[in-house]
């Protein structure tokens, strides 16, 4: 493939080290964590912890502003003089944020000889190909874990698209679609594009050599297989992460299909220096932004676009929390968007309270209820017993404990969901 590329392309590949296993030793990338935003949540993300010596994707010391991001590449050009790559991969989703396309202008104006890339999940990169190429971007990355829908449903919980929220198939449909048109449009754009899928066993393990292939089919360059890393309060924390055989097996049973990169590191969205020496840590809050903030908190995520939840409430006369889950005949559902909230048509628990409280039964009771109010996004009520708060969750409910007024536990829940789900993260 090297051989039909146009010549500035294979003179960049030279020096840059996430496409070219030869360059990783002798080129450094700085990765500028400018874009907060995400618009889809993955079961394997989480953002809330930010250790210097954690290597993993979305992880960052500080979230950077344009013109902060220029600041820092001129300092760290004058430390690390092989500095060949800028890139963009978050913390949230670059095409999530008006803010990653100023900062490729401005970094492109002052520092003309730099190579830029840009990592996204693809679900805005169709509508952005051609913004992307007017402004000299030549390396695209997107992370694609699935081509089947069915598969895609258990790797992502949602997908914020176009003002409204998606689950299920139909968010894995959508995002899925974007993907795959994004990287053939890329490709065809003449920007050299790399697929990352991450490896989660039991889930898409065995789907992995059909995105693959599906991958070159649509003009990828190479793809980049990572192991899934358990984090801790995920979906995926108790998955178990694949060995270092079963990830090598895989690599080798796609290489007939598509390059693969096999030094990857999975860098954090401030990644700074080379590939296997990451100084990000060295460089952590130089900027003025977190100087006058006198602090290293982790930085949280944001959820692109207004916010919209069904809550469901344990309520005995829609005017106060008053009610155990476990005790609730009927759940109310609220719709909560932009601080308005309207009720929608109640559910219907009445014939699990046939089931004992206690015994072996008492499980499925609590399962039953779970599959009655899948749908939405959390339930309120005065108390919840260990195995149900596991058992909603389970459903991708959040459980909430609260009590008062109705409106105002409403409101209350509303901001724990986006807290808990993809906005700040204490």
């Amino acid at each position: 493939m090297t051989e039909e590329m146009r010549p500035d392309l294979k003179a960049m590949l030279e020096t840059h080290p996430c496409y070219n296993e030869c360059a990783h030793r002798k080129f450094a990338r700085m990765h500028l964590p400018i874009a907060p935003k995400c618009n889809i949540q993955c079961n394997f993300c989480d953002r809330r912890y930010d250790c210097t010596n954690e290597s993993r994707p979305g992880v960052t010391s500080e979230v950077l502003t344009p013109e902060q991001a220029v600041e820092k590449v001129r300092f760290v050009k004058e430390k690390v003089p092989y500095l060949s790559v800028l890139g963009i991969a978050g913390p949230g989703d670059p095409l999530a944020n008006e803010e990653t396309f100023r900062t490729l202008e401005l970094v492109g104006k002052e520092f003309p000889e730099m190579t830029l890339c840009l990592s996204t999940n693809g679900l805005n990169l169709p509508k952005n190909v051609e913004r992307l190429k007017a402004l000299n971007v030549k390396f695209i990355t997107v992370t694609m874990n699935a081509i089947d829908p069915e598969v895609g449903a258990k790797v992502y919980d949602f997908v914020h698209y176009e003002g409204k929220n998606y689950r299920g198939t139909e968010a894995a449909e959508i995002l899925l679609r974007n993907q795959q048109e994004g990287i053939r449009k890329a490709a065809e754009a003449g920007m050299l594009v790399k697929v990352n899928s991450v490896l989660i066993p039991g889930i898409n393990a065995d789907h992995l050599p059909a995105v693959a292939k599906r991958a070159k089919e649509l003009g990828a360059y190479i793809i980049n297989i990572l192991p899934l890393i358990p984090v801790p309060g995920t979906k995926f924390e108790n998955v178990p992460a694949p060995t270092a055989k079963q990830r090598r097996e895989l690599q080798d049973l796609c290489e007939v299909d598509i390059r693969q990169m096999r030094h990857c590191r999975q860098c954090r969205a401030d990644a700074i220096g080379l590939l296997g020496e990451d100084r990000s840590a060295e460089f952590a809050h130089y900027t003025c932004q977190a100087r006058d903030k006198g602090t290293k908190e982790p930085v949280g995520l944001e959820l692109e676009g207004s916010t919209k939840y069904r809550i469901a409430v344990a309520t005995s006369d829609g005017k106060n929390v008053d009610q155990h889950f476990g005790h609730a005949e009927v759940f109310r559902v609220y719709v909560v968007e932009a601080g308005r909230i309207s009720e929608e048509e109640s559910i219907d628990v009445r014939e699990q309270q046939e089931i004992p409280l206690f015994g072996p039964g008492h499980r499925t009771k609590i399962e039953s209820t779970a599959e009655k109010l899948k749908g939405v996004d959390a339930v309120i009520s005065t108390k919840y017993g260990g195995p149900a708060v596991e058992i909603i969750r389970e459903n991708g409910i959040i459980p909430v404990e609260d009590g008062g007024e109705v409106h105002a536990a409403l409101r209350r829940a509303a901001d724990s969901i986006y807290k808990e789900r993809a906005a700040t993260f204490q």
